[in-house]
């Protein structure tokens, strides 16, 4: 074998089929980890796609790798689980154009994200692999989704969705682009429908608070406090001038919600979402063409579109007016596309002297504004150019004149509870989570209907309530998902009764899957119970969970949400599941964008790991800057991180001495003990780039040494293995040692021998650097500026000067302030 260059075509396989032989990274169950500590390290679940993995997809596997073999080298228990989030849109679509099934076609996808994740080297337990699809996995999935039953949290209701009637379905936001379908291009409206829904926002106030206590980016938890969007203010009526009648119900008033109660005098106009059930009832006969083509237009627009602040303010006047109940003016009603019906009550009143957005609407329809807020000082705000949002002193506020905005707000609100047209009140822009798809691939809901109307759980000894096979994936035309012209599945008979009933035919969205699957790593074969209550007090919270930004609201909220429901139902002890998050950058392609295959800058890390071998390439990702930094991808790079582990194959193959604690002379000695403090400290702070700089200036130190110290080596080889655990292996068994260095004792350090003896300080003139010296560490200050005016550099700028003062920072610096 070469002695020149690392030969990792040889090495590294035969350490992956070592590794998953010898279950070398077997997390232990509590009955059998002897009171070992705990690490819990999680990746978020790749969807395992036919285009399988691109170089960035193993940045944040091999973060949480590196650590998890550096705890268990410190003697942790450590958890460290690897499996698939696999139902999803691309495998329906696929069946739908070749009709594969998609359980085909994901199996063959998880085969091979599997195989290049373990030719990465990561040392996962794939004894723990789960797999969302797996019915094993999603009968646990419709148990958690029939505990939510029972709870009344998870019901029925109709919501506006994507209907495309050229393809005969219901589509996902991310399939509509432009109010047309991404396949085929056909056009969609939003029409309503009964869809499944979990009252996510009876848990709002409590995932709100809850973020306070975890070690997440703030940039996350602020994205997550604006999704939740918690406010304080008034739901206040507005008697309609002419009531109407919805259903069998009339309608005398529209409430509306909004947090600056103190601006009711400046009320010019009301806004409707066009879809508001009232719309119709409102509208008079001169208005009513104007009104339905303006809902017609609205419901092709996603909410996106919809609420974006730089597009043109449109509506149209409904003809009716309500009342002002603080002035007693009419407001004229309108209905709008930016207001949505999802939040609040789907109506507000518009004050365009002091919110931005009613102002452009106001001036695009010549409505008044009427200035209501002055300035600090009382004065009138100038809103020729824009509205004045900040707080300050009521104007044309009638008796409310003079009062601060706070006064205002406390004041009104209590006046209009006292007249029993308004109260104080809390709003959440988070809304009901929408949890069913009009999908095959996913999983089926565990629910029955009756010929009433009404519906209830199957038992859950009928689990899993699995999908049935098909001859074809295609839609059933009427909104209806894929299962519901499968009458043979979806009609039943009662087992008691006889009655027939006709089984959901919608699905659970993929978030589904990816709720909780943290919590069944931790008991993978457990068929009695989704997850012991045991197993789940000794692993919990997960300690460090890495994964994309892209998931910073929506699966970090679900996760959290069916949590805190777990956690009520006594099954977890702890109230958040993930203690620590770390989002990885993105590895942009060389040309600095976004990885894709539409732009061809996508690199396979199979060609990678052909070329320069799996520890150079988790070497490189770990290299390139701060784990959080996105960074572009340059396969020229890789060839200086190859040339390392070749040095290192160098190093372990000169002459190397026979004393296994030989470290070499005092200097050397001091080298390999600051570099095992650092790679450790550099390591638990997730600072990989800086803990293999320090692997580096080690390996260098020891290549210009005539005989390497055994015991050196050794520490190097220990220190560089949650990086390059292949070649660290192979020399491992090369120094005569037994087993994996994986499950060795992570090298110890001197506190002595890491202290720097001797410091470089900076001498600067006026702030310029003009000289160095070497000192000996913690030097006192006089004898520091002795020695820089006594520098024949130093002494002959400041010859002729006056010196003002001579600022001196121990171990760092010496400046000379001159005339």
């Amino acid at each position: 074998m070469t002695t020149e260059h690392y030969p990792h075509a040889e090495i590294e396989p035969k350490w992956q089929r070592y590794w998953l032989d010898n279950k070398t990274f077997r997390a232990l169950d509590p009955a059998e980890a002897g009171g070992k500590p705990k690490y819990y390290a999680l990746d978020m679940f790749p969807y395992p796609s036919a285009a399988g993995l691109h170089v960035g997809h193993p940045e944040g596997y091999t973060a949480t790798d590196i650590i998890s073999r550096k705890k268990r080298m410190s003697g942790w228990n450590v958890l460290h689980p690897m499996g698939w989030d696999a139902f999803g849109l691309p495998a329906e679509q696929h069946a739908l154009a070749t009709g594969t099934h998609p359980s085909t076609t994901t199996r063959r996808n998880v085969d091979t994200f599997r195989q290049q994740i373990q030719r990465l080297g990561l040392g996962y337990d794939w004894d723990r692999e789960v797999d969302t699809t797996d019915p094993k996995y999603y009968r646990w999935t419709q148990w958690i989704f029939l505990e939510l039953y029972r709870l009344g949290l998870a019901y029925q209701a109709e919501v506006p969705v994507w209907w495309c009637p050229g393809l005969g379905t219901v589509l996902a936001n991310e399939e509509v682009k432009d109010g047309k379908s991404e396949r085929g291009n056909f056009p969609v409206v939003r029409v309503p429908m009964r869809q499944w829904m979990l009252r996510i926002t009876v848990y709002a106030e409590r995932l709100l608070n809850d973020l306070d206590g975890l070690d997440w980016p703030e940039s996350i938890k602020a994205m997550q406090r604006h999704w939740i969007g918690k406010s304080e203010g008034a739901e206040v009526d507005f008697a309609l001038e002419h009531p109407v009648t919805l259903g069998d119900a009339p309608t005398t008033a529209l409430r509306i919600y909004t947090t600056r109660p103190d601006t009711l005098f400046g009320v010019t106009y009301m806004v409707l979402a066009p879809e508001h059930p009232l719309v119709p009832a409102l509208t008079t006969e001169g208005q009513r063409a104007a009104v339905d083509a303006y809902r017609d237009q609205a419901a092709s627009k996603s909410d996106l579109d919809r609420t974006d602040l730089a597009k043109d303010k449109t509506g149209v006047f409904t003809g009716a007016y309500a009342i002002n109940p603080v002035s007693g003016a009419r407001v004229p009603i309108w209905i709008a596309d930016y207001v949505l019906v999802s939040y609040g009550t789907g109506a507000i009143m518009a004050v365009p002297g002091h919110d931005q957005r009613d102002w452009e609407f106001a001036k695009a329809f010549d409505i008044p504004i009427i200035p209501v807020v002055g300035t600090a000082d009382g004065g009138v705000p100038d809103l020729h150019r824009g509205a004045h949002t900040e707080e300050g002193i009521a104007i044309n506020s009638g008796p409310y004149d003079g009062l601060t905005t706070a006064e205002f707000k406390k004041k009104v609100s209590a006046d209009l509870e006292a007249r029993g047209v308004g109260k104080v009140a809390i709003n959440y822009r988070l809304r009901d989570w929408l949890f069913s798809r009009q999908r095959y691939w996913g999983e089926p809901i565990p629910v029955l209907h009756r010929q009433d109307g009404t519906h209830f759980a199957i038992p859950y000894d009928e689990l899993p309530l699995t999908l049935p096979e098909v001859e074809t994936y295609q839609p059933s035309g009427n909104g209806e998902s894929p299962l519901a012209t499968i009458t043979n599945w979806v009609v039943v008979k009662d087992r008691e009764t006889g009655e027939t009933l006709r089984r959901e035919t919608n699905t659970m969205p993929q978030w589904a899957g990816s709720c909780w699957y943290y919590l069944r790593y931790m008991d993978p074969k457990n068929e009695s119970e989704p997850f012991s209550k045991e197993k789940a007090d000794y692993w919990l919270p997960v300690d460090l969970y890495v994964g994309g930004a892209e998931h910073a609201v929506l699966h970090l909220l679900y996760s959290r949400f069916w949590h805190k429901v777990l956690y009520d139902l006594g099954l977890v002890s702890c109230i958040e599941p993930f203690h620590k998050l770390v989002n990885q950058g993105m590895i942009l392609g060389s040309d600095g964008q976004k990885m894709s295959k539409s732009r061809g800058n996508v690199v396979n890390p199979d060609d990678i790991v052909a070329e320069f071998g799996a520890d150079a390439m988790r070497l490189y990702e770990m290299f390139m800057g701060p784990l959080e930094a996105v960074k572009p991808w340059q396969t020229k790079d890789i060839v200086g991180i190859s040339r390392f582990l070749d040095k290192v194959w160098k190093v372990a193959h000169r002459k190397v001495s026979a004393d296994v604690a030989d470290e070499g002379d005092l200097e050397t000695q001091r080298l390999v003990h600051r570099t095992v403090k650092k790679v450790g400290d550099d390591i638990e702070a997730l600072r990989f780039n800086t803990a293999i700089s320090a692997l580096m200036v080690l390996t260098n130190g020891l290549l210009k040494l005539d005989v390497v110290p055994r015991g050196a080596l050794t520490k190097l080889v220990q220190c560089l293995a949650p990086f390059a655990p292949h070649i660290a292996e192979e020399l491992w068994q090369e120094l005569g040692h037994e087993g994996s260095v994986a499950l060795s004792t992570w090298p110890s350090y001197d506190e002595a021998l890491t202290v720097e003896e001797s410091v470089e300080v900076v001498v600067q003139v006026n702030g310029k650097i003009r000289a160095r010296f070497e000192t000996a560490k913690g030097t006192d200050e006089a004898t520091l500026k002795a020695t820089a005016l006594g520098l024949e550099r130093i002494s002959e700028m400041v010859e002729a000067l006056t010196i003002k003062k001579v600022v001196v920072v121990v171990d760092k610096l010496v400046n000379i302030v001159v005339a």
